[in-house]
């Protein structure tokens, strides 16, 4: 463990956990995450962002000098209540620049203004609108972070079941694959975490849900069918409450005939890649994720010519 990750372990668990436990009005916690995102969540040197519209919603672009033909399509985490492209959009084009590729962020609706499935069916416009335009499926890479990385999984069981264009591979850090919560990590990593609190005064996936079943495999994957599933890289930490949400979906997925690669790190916390630029652990991480989307890009080349 670097120095750097020692002192954000300190800080997470003294001042962001506690602050995520307290919080019962989701504005002035977007209001932070935002924030927060703005000064601390940087852009690589020579990165390249652009707004556009796809799908009837906000579209950002992100890239730096892209050598490949491909995208990464990338839904941003935020437990579906936070977060926007403009707080992931420097981890995302870090990423996209790892990769060789450009990279598109879609600005999904979020509850409790906008309760499920309104992130799902953003996803899916964003993904039908990119298609749309030209775009070739099997030159795209699906991707999210934790509840962005549960709504490109549930994107992907929901393109496989349909059936004709599917996407090169996917690729999840830390995602959250089961809103009903029954992963042993849920409990054995309570006091671990170091972001995620085990108990909070708000419940944002109710907020979420809003009564609605958490088995629908368009809120949570791990209870989605991925008929010859394309390759998948899945990351995130043993330490972390979410880890049975990645090593379960990993499972399934095998067992549909799926390539997996898990990338399991041992005391590193949420989506910790974002932190990339200050953590030697969080470049580390985006290093091997841009290496798994860039040969998926490339195989997908190879079948597409």
């Amino acid at each position: 463990m670097s120095w750097q990750l020692r002192l954000l372990d300190l800080y997470l668990r003294r001042v962001e956990r506690p602050k995520l436990a307290r919080a019962v009005d989701i504005a002035p916690t977007r209001r932070g995450f935002e924030r927060a995102a703005r000064l601390v969540f940087r852009a690589p040197p020579c990165a390249v962002f652009r707004p556009d519209r796809l799908g009837g919603r906000p579209f950002l672009w992100a890239h730096g000098r892209p050598a490949r033909p491909g995208l990464l399509l990338w839904f941003h985490g935020g437990i579906y209540v936070m977060g926007s492209p403009r707080s992931h959009r420097g981890m995302v084009a870090a990423l996209a620049m790892a990769a060789g590729c450009r990279a598109g962020l879609p600005d999904y609706r979020l509850a409790p203004e906008h309760p499920f499935p309104a992130a799902f069916e953003d996803a899916l416009a964003a993904w039908d609108g990119l298609i749309a335009r030209g775009y070739v499926p099997g030159r795209i890479v699906l991707g999210g972070d934790s509840a962005g990385g549960g709504l490109a999984l549930a994107l992907l069981a929901h393109l496989l079941a349909r059936g004709g264009a599917r996407p090169a591979g996917l690729i999840a850090l830390s995602p959250l694959t089961d809103l009903a919560r029954t992963g042993a990590s849920m409990v054995e990593n309570a006091g671990r975490d170091a972001l995620l609190p085990a108990r909070s005064k708000a419940d944002p996936l109710g907020w979420y849900l809003r009564g609605a079943d958490p088995r629908d495999p368009r809120a949570s994957p791990l209870y989605a069918d991925f008929p010859d599933p394309p390759p998948v890289f899945l990351q995130a930490a043993r330490s972390e409450m979410l880890r049975d949400d990645t090593q379960r979906m990993a499972d399934r997925l095998r067992a549909s005939g799926g390539a997996v690669t898990i990338d399991m790190w041992p005391n590193t916390p949420h989506v910790w890649p974002i932190f990339r630029g200050w953590l030697p652990e969080a470049d580390a991480a985006i290093a091997q994720a841009g290496r798994f989307v860039g040969a998926a890009l490339d195989q997908a080349a190879v079948r597409t010519r």
